[in-house]
């Protein structure tokens, strides 16, 4: 079983990539993904795996970590919390695959912290995949060493005229620019888009002038992801579609309430305008919709059912208009758990 956690840029999903291939091919019996920025997200994403994985002390568990650098502290915590679940009957591989200077202080004092500046991660997980476990066969090479090759030309910045050099540029800007689908309530999601693009790029890699081709290509290649039926549309019309959906189809999870009626809840959504009012107008049964964001800074929306600027004034001293209006809360904490922000949302909701 792997939990794997890596960045979210290009050698970040570059990395887990490869680790999905593995699971595709039943190296894995299991697999849970994580996706972290450096700072105080690493941190709250090493603790919501150590917890997850108390629930699987039967199994045998690769617990990797790749392109991110941990702090002497996070490296000392986290050789600390392994030793004591494996003194408790876990069976818990631990390995971290890093490429960042940074974490050379960490690399000197574990044996799990594994450190090379010359390789990005995509081409240190892959070449210790291929060694470990044999996890790769000649066609599988074939496509796969090439846009590692891609990734690690433009991830550690070689030469211009190294080959794919220039078609890593365009990797980059594709998976950065990928936001079609949010990273934060639907984070799975998120990570299969990015990761399909990438798969879909490699059909263009053996080309001449293949980062033209790809970037020619890359609106197309997202609206086949998009879209939800054979209709074509523009870009953004299937994005708000897609999202659409994907709230629908959790929206009992995003439910709050406020004096009997129920709205959704969304954290880090942005531009919620359109999204907002086609939630509400294709489920009539929700009244509010509210959008916060990780400092506080909140929206409000709706469609004549509730005065959401008397909302964001009563729960933030913000305001607005019937139908849309802004609040800033300012004692929310940042997190990476949606339920904490819903237990905090609904809290202020049920005292006004």
């Amino acid at each position: 079983m792997l939990f794997h956690i890596s960045h979210t840029d290009l050698d970040g999903y570059g990395c887990q990539l490869i680790t999905k291939e593995m699971l595709s091919k039943e190296q894995f019996e299991k697999a849970f993904f994580y996706n972290a920025n450096y700072g105080t997200e690493v941190k709250l994403t090493i603790k919501k795996v150590l917890e997850e994985i108390e629930d699987f002390k039967e199994e045998e568990i690769f617990f990797l970590i790749s392109d991110l650098n941990l702090t002497t502290q996070e490296s000392k915590d986290l050789d600390r919390n392994i030793n004591i679940l494996n003194d408790n009957g876990f069976n818990i591989k631990l390995q971290v695959l890093d490429h960042h200077a940074s974490g050379q202080k960490s690399a000197d004092v574990y044996d799990w912290y594994f450190l090379d500046i010359n390789r990005c991660a995509t081409k240190i997980v892959y070449d210790y995949m291929c060694e470990e476990y044999d996890a790769f066969n000649t066609q599988d090479k074939a496509w796969l060493s090439p846009l590692v090759d891609a990734i690690n030309a433009v991830d550690i910045w070689l030469d211009h005229e190294i080959e794919n050099f220039e078609f890593g540029k365009v990797l980059l800007m594709m998976v950065s620019k990928a936001r079609e689908v949010n990273n934060i309530l639907f984070s799975d999601l998120n990570r299969e888009y990015r990761i399909y693009l990438l798969k879909k790029s490699c059909k263009y890699i053996k080309e001449k002038n293949s980062n033209i081709l790809l970037d020619n290509n890359l609106h197309d290649m997202k609206k086949e992801f998009l879209k939800l039926d054979t209709k074509d549309d523009t870009l953004d019309n299937l994005s708000a579609k897609f999202l659409v959906k994907c709230l629908a189809d959790v929206k009992d999870e995003l439910t709050v309430v406020y004096k009997g009626h129920k709205g959704l809840l969304t954290y880090c959504l942005g531009g919620i305008s359109i999204p907002a009012n086609a939630f509400l107008k294709a489920n009539t049964d929700f009244d509010f919709f509210i959008d916060i964001g990780r400092k506080g800074n909140s929206s409000f929306r709706a469609d004549g059912k509730v005065d959401v600027a008397l909302m964001a004034e009563k729960l933030a001293k913000g305001g607005g208009h019937v139908n849309a209006a802004g609040a800033k809360f300012n004692d929310f904490r940042e997190t990476i758990n949606y339920s904490d922000v819903k237990t905090y949302i609904q809290g202020k909701l049920d005292k006004i």
